[in-house]
């Protein structure tokens, strides 16, 4: 299944790549020449058909747990200071997607949207320390049952030149419900209490709507 934010481009390439094949069949003579170009556009629209693809992901709604909102590397846990939204310190989990990772953007949360923002930015590499603040950028925040209130951004980066963000404030959301999408290659912080219990690791692959990035914290802990 593709992600509907795909299907003008994933149209659009199939003609063309039909388009490119035919002509290389009927108009190019030599032989090598014909069949690298028929299989450079075969490569282009697997390539566009894998980065659109929208996997099912059965979820059980769980507020103990804060789910991955992406598929991706973790690449950053730290304590930041948020001066956006919350204006206060926050644990900051962020996960980098490579161009061949599945770039569905799903709520890591049941909760209301209490804040959902787009700001316009530059395109610096998504693993750049001032990419989550001088990029293009959206930031949401859900009031969930257990942790408060919780944040995350989706991040541009060099590559990605479109963020497609669903949210809207004061609508119920679930956990592992489609939230939006980015196109070719970006980031996705998350913004957590200080008190929760990070789950993750650096370098730790993980995948949306299945890897818990942090839980509520035990009394003992």
């Amino acid at each position: 299944m593709f992600h509907k934010e795909g299907q003008k481009i994933i149209i659009i390439t199939f003609f063309i790549v039909v388009a490119a094949i035919l002509a290389a069949q009927f108009y190019i003579e030599v032989e090598w020449l014909r069949l690298t170009i028929q299989i450079i556009a075969l490569v282009l629209l697997i390539a566009i058909l894998q980065f659109f693809r929208n996997p099912k992901r059965l979820v059980t709604p769980n507020f103990d747990d804060i789910l991955a909102p992406v598929d991706g590397k973790v690449v950053v846990i730290e304590e930041v200071d948020e001066p956006e939204y919350f204006k206060e310190k926050r644990r900051q989990v962020s996960i980098f997607m490579s161009p061949v990772n599945v770039h569905v953007t799903r709520y890591p949360a049941s909760g209301t949207i209490t804040y959902s923002k787009y700001h316009p930015g530059k395109y610096l590499v998504a693993w750049h320390p001032k990419s989550s603040t001088e990029n293009e950028r959206t930031t949401v925040v859900l009031h969930t049952p257990k942790f408060g209130e919780i944040g995350y951004r989706q991040i541009a980066g060099a590559m990605a030149r479109r963020i497609v963000n669903y949210a809207e404030e004061g609508e119920q959301v679930t956990q592992g419900q489609d939230a939006g999408f980015i196109k070719f290659g970006s980031r996705v912080d998350l913004l957590l209490p200080l008190d929760c219990n990070i789950t993750v690791k650096l370098g730790q692959k993980v995948v949306g709507a299945k890897t818990c990035i942090a839980s509520i914290r035990k009394q003992d802990d």
